[in-house]
């Protein structure tokens, strides 16, 4: 039987202090009856002997803890996950919003999940194809990866967001494998609009999951929708052996949700403000990415943030590079330049990309033009400085190559547009056509088998 406390005695910010209460257990459900009946939800954030800390979802706005009693549930906040969640569209507290009917729960999983015994991971090593030359060539993304984009504040990650979301796939497999669980956290509600009207219009939502939560919606609901999503990324993935895409947009915001917490609760802060354990609380949600041993399915995570002040040292993407392996990095000059997407390739990173390339995943030429394509642009951009601060004059005839090179990189290789969904081949031979922009002697770092094989006719009078 549920026991009932009119014991609140403080309330601070979002939060409320309940005494004398027995067996309370971390993120324990909690009701909060008013006199007038109305009913608030919370849940337990700090146990100390006798007396517990609540954090209400709708806020302490109004409340009359002289007549309000606590019902503590006895559970933790859970997720009803049926194979009916495909398609949906929930708020951040796993509601639906959509217009459609409530989930006849299969089952209900507790959103905090259950880590992933490290003995039991499987090596991620198979290709995602996202569409996207800058990702898909250079910065390969693998099956049970996590790899966050760096952005910056007006730069168009909600764009690129739902383009990878469009369009990734895993090769080989089955269509109806494939699912994305989207997470967008604290936007706008022009933002969420895009998001739903933009799958509905392409057909991607019939293998979506949508979670969404605004900006005006409550702090501690922010903390919840990325593990939402996650929960039922789990239950796609390890329950119904699907590949599993999660993307959580945007990382800040949740953030920015997790240090008013902190500050409500009077803790001591870290870096900027954010409260120390910040890199712990990150872990948990990003290592809940990946594939397990004798288990058919897997998850795969992009996570979203914008850099404040686009400082890649902000403890926000300075904590997250820690925990993923790479980033894919937003560049605002691109941008100013009408590159899209305006991903920077050069300090953009994908630590397991060469497990996910090669014969039998991509092509057998990966590994090598993405090597030489890195190397050139390099160069290119390098030659472009020089010649910026000099003059053209001060090129070598090579150097002007190299110079061209970097300007075609950009407009036809980097730059694609958001409708435009590029096969790992059409990449790779796009590659290939822009090196012939430089002489055959350039190409150091390409086995002569490979040059023979796949260089374009038209560099045979460019030696």
């Amino acid at each position: 039987m549920l026991k009932e406390y009119r014991s609140i005695t403080e309330v601070v910010g979002p939060l409320i202090l309940v005494e004398g209460v027995e067996g309370a257990t971390y993120y324990e459900l909690v009701e909060i009856e008013q006199q007038n009946g109305e009913i608030r939800m919370g849940r337990v954030l700090e146990v100390d002997g006798d007396k517990a800390v609540v954090q209400l979802f709708e806020g302490t706005q109004g409340l009359q803890i002289s007549t309000s009693k606590a019902r503590f549930l006895g559970r933790s906040i859970e997720l009803a996950v049926s194979p009916d969640i495909l398609g949906r569209v929930f708020d951040g507290m796993g509601r639906p919003i959509d217009g459609g009917p409530n989930i006849i729960a299969e089952k209900r999983l507790d959103i905090e999940g259950e880590p992933i015994n490290p003995a039991s991971r499987d090596y991620p090593s198979e290709f995602i194809q996202t569409g996207i030359s800058a990702i898909d060539g250079l910065n390969t993304l693998v099956r049970g990866q996590k790899l966050p984009v760096f952005s910056g504040s007006g730069l168009p990650h909600a764009q690129l967001a739902a383009q990878i979301a469009r369009q990734a796939k895993v090769l080989g497999d089955q269509e109806s494998n494939f699912a994305v669980v989207f997470a967008a956290i604290g936007i706008t509600f022009e933002e969420a609009d895009f998001f739903i009207s933009d799958f509905r219009r392409t057909g991607a939502i019939e293998r979506t999951v949508l979670f969404m939560n605004l900006a005006n919606d409550p702090a501690i609901e922010r903390i919840a929708t990325p593990r939402m999503a996650l929960t039922a990324a789990e239950y796609l993935a390890f329950d119904l052996g699907m590949h599993v895409l999660v993307i959580l947009t945007d990382i800040t915001n949740y953030a920015e949700a997790l240090r008013e917490i902190s500050a409500a609760r009077k803790e001591v802060p870290g870096r900027r403000g954010y409260p120390g354990y910040m890199y712990t609380d990150l872990a948990t949600m990003y290592e809940r990415a990946g594939r397990i041993r004798g288990k058919e399915g897997s998850i795969t995570q992009i996570p979203i943030l914008t850099m404040p002040e686009d400082d890649k040292t902000h403890p926000i993407p300075d904590l997250t590079g820690y925990i993923t392996e790479g980033q894919i990095i937003l560049s605002r000059e691109l941008h100013g330049r009408g590159i899209a997407p305006p991903i920077d390739v050069l300090p953009s990173l994908s630590r397991l990309k060469d497990k996910g390339i090669g014969e039998g995943k991509t092509r057998e030429d990966h590994a090598d033009t993405m090597n030489q394509l890195f190397a050139a642009y390099a160069r290119g951009k390098e030659a472009k400085e020089l010649a910026a601060i000099l003059g053209d004059a001060a090129l070598s005839d090579v150097d002007k190559l190299y110079a061209q090179f970097a300007d075609e990189f950009e407009k036809r290789y980097v730059s694609q547009g958001y409708d435009t969904n590029r096969s790992i081949e059409e990449t790779l031979d796009l590659g290939w056509d822009l090196l012939t922009i430089l002489p055959r002697a350039e190409l150091r770092r390409i086995r002569d088998e490979y040059i023979d094989k796949y260089l374009p006719e038209s560099q045979e009078g460019n030696e």
